[in-house]
């Protein structure tokens, strides 16, 4: 799932962005209404979380033009409170309506909620092997003991989960958990695979995190 935040406020947006992304969603951040919209407008997202007050074109007029050209959901996040403001960010078709300062994990079950309209359900809880990771909450459980995982650790857990059965390069790993583009002489990757290994394979019989020579690595139950 793909979102793009437009959002001028530098530390809003990085806590934005770097919070979606740990909740499993691919993030795009904007700065201005002008590159926000045109973002909006070339490539593919499920959702926007769009501020009013943006340097250029305000989210008004980006919302405007986002119902005559595009069906896309859009989440107002905004700290202009009043009842007016709420009914017309509501009548220019926005979805959603959240005033600063907000709930992150109230974002998230807003989001998610929008989401699940459009399409399949997304899971909240994944298990696999005896292993059930809750998504939302952020817990993780392999046969009844509970293991502590850093964000990145519980990051690379779920993108793992979610692409169970598949060959995840080291380029695919570093772009969607650290937002990084590969280098070949670094071994981030790696050394994040060896440390959850220890906490989620190490213990137990079975091993969950297979390497797949030449490529990188996959998840599931078996060899």
């Amino acid at each position: 799932m793909s979102i793009l935040i437009i959002e001028d406020d530098p530390k809003t947006g990085a806590y934005l962005k770097q919070g979606l992304r740990e909740s499993g969603y691919a993030v795009d951040l904007a700065r201005t209404g002008s590159e926000g919209l045109h973002m909006a407008l070339e490539q593919q997202y499920e959702l926007v979380v769009l501020d009013v007050m943006l340097p250029g074109i305000d989210g008004w007029e980006i919302m405007r033009v986002l119902r005559a050209q595009h069906d896309l959901r859009v989440i107002f996040l905004t700290a202009r409170d009043h009842v007016n403001d709420r009914i017309r960010g509501l009548e220019l078709g926005a979805d959603d309506y959240l005033v600063k300062p907000f709930s992150f994990i109230e974002l998230v079950l807003r989001i998610r909620t929008l989401l699940r309209r459009g399409g399949a359900r997304e899971q909240e809880v994944l298990e696999v092997a005896g292993l059930r990771i809750d998504v939302l909450r952020r817990t993780v459980m392999r046969e009844g003991v509970d293991i502590t995982l850093t964000n990145k650790e519980f990051m690379l857990l779920h993108l793992l989960l979610r692409r169970e059965g598949l060959a995840l390069s080291r380029m695919q790993i570093a772009a969607e958990v650290w937002g990084m583009n590969f280098d070949s002489d670094t071994n981030v990757v790696d050394v994040a695979i060896k440390r959850l290994r220890a906490k989620i394979d190490q213990p137990f019989e079975r091993k969950l995190i297979h390497t797949v020579r030449s490529i990188g690595y996959r998840f599931g139950d078996g060899s």
